[in-house]
């Protein structure tokens, strides 16, 4: 189980889809949300004025797209980025508390972005290509790479996910070769469908496994209150599920928020994954082992 860490939100105007700054308990780095409509406001703020790393986000013809890059006073980038880019809504700015950053790390930290952000596939890239690798030092590599750590802690709290790898490799997690009381093995099958799946519950997440089949395509409604077709879309188009014969099979280890949004991708249609995901061992579905999990042995007073 990993340490819990603090996080503070402060929306600055009182809304939650307002200007917030976002800032880690014993941890220098600094976030700004900026929503375009506040633009103006937003590079007011003296922190604009700060060595750092900036992602803008909106849509091109209706498809999801950002852009990251880096500057010595985010201000100026900005403000060129008002004029010269029409397609964001909103921009998110990443500095330190004191102004710590020097342009070689916020290079550094633009390249390390646009790397994960291409290998997570979430998001179009505006950005041409990959910024090229600044040079540094061995500690301050390190240094960099810590910051990167909680910084992509804070991108999800803050509603930015393109940066959450969802790819997971159980053989090789060293906190289950320690503790194998701390996963769950569950599986779903639709013999009319040839599909069969294996996952871990761990960490809060479902796992599913490398090599469990799905369904080839999604056979379900593609409602707008129905949300999973377009995950199960963006994992043909990231390479998460591939097709092989009759089915798409899973390239690699994934992690879902939930049982349900697992059993949806892999039946291809919305599905209560609480009812079709069973426990291995005892054969109850996943509700039903839920719901052991928190009965009590009497009334507690």
């Amino acid at each position: 189980m990993s340490l819990g860490r603090s996080l503070e939100l402060f929306f600055i105007d009182g809304r939650p889809d307002g200007m917030l700054t976002a800032e880690v308990f014993n941890w220098t780095g600094h976030v700004l949300r900026i929503p375009r409509t506040q633009i103006k406001q937003g590079l007011d703020r003296p922190e604009c004025k700060h060595t750092g790393v900036y992602v803008l986000l909106g849509q091109i013809d209706g498809e999801a797209t950002a852009y990251i890059g880096a500057a010595e006073n985010m201000r100026v980038r900005l403000a060129q980025h008002v004029s010269g880019k029409d397609w964001w809504d909103e921009a998110i700015l990443v500095s330190t508390s004191g102004d710590m950053l020097h342009k070689a790390h916020v290079k550094y930290l633009e390249y390390r972005l646009v790397e994960i952000a291409r290998s997570v596939g979430k998001m179009t890239l505006e950005n041409s290509s990959t910024p090229p690798r600044s040079s540094l030092s061995e500690a301050a590599l390190a240094n960099m790479e810590s910051f990167l750590d909680t910084l992509n802690m804070v991108f999800p709290a803050i509603r930015v996910d393109m940066f959450l790898e969802k790819k997971r490799t159980i053989s090789n997690n060293s906190k289950l070769t320690q503790d194998s009381s701390a996963y769950l093995d569950f599986e779903l099958k639709a013999p009319k469908h040839g599909i069969y799946a294996s996952a871990n519950l761990f960490d809060g997440e479902m796992i599913v496994k490398a090599g469990s089949k799905a369904r080839l395509a999604w056979s379900g409604t593609t409602d707008a209150k129905t949300h999973y077709f377009k995950l199960f879309d963006e994992l043909i188009q990231s390479g998460i599920l591939r097709e092989e014969n009759e089915h798409s099979v899973f390239t690699s280890d994934y992690a879902f928020a939930s049982p349900s949004a697992a059993a949806s991708v892999i039946n291809g249609r919305s599905s209560n994954g609480r009812r079709e995901w069973k426990h291995q061992k005892t054969g109850l579905t996943f509700g039903q082992w839920e719901t052991k999990q928190v009965e009590t042995e009497g009334p507690q007073e």
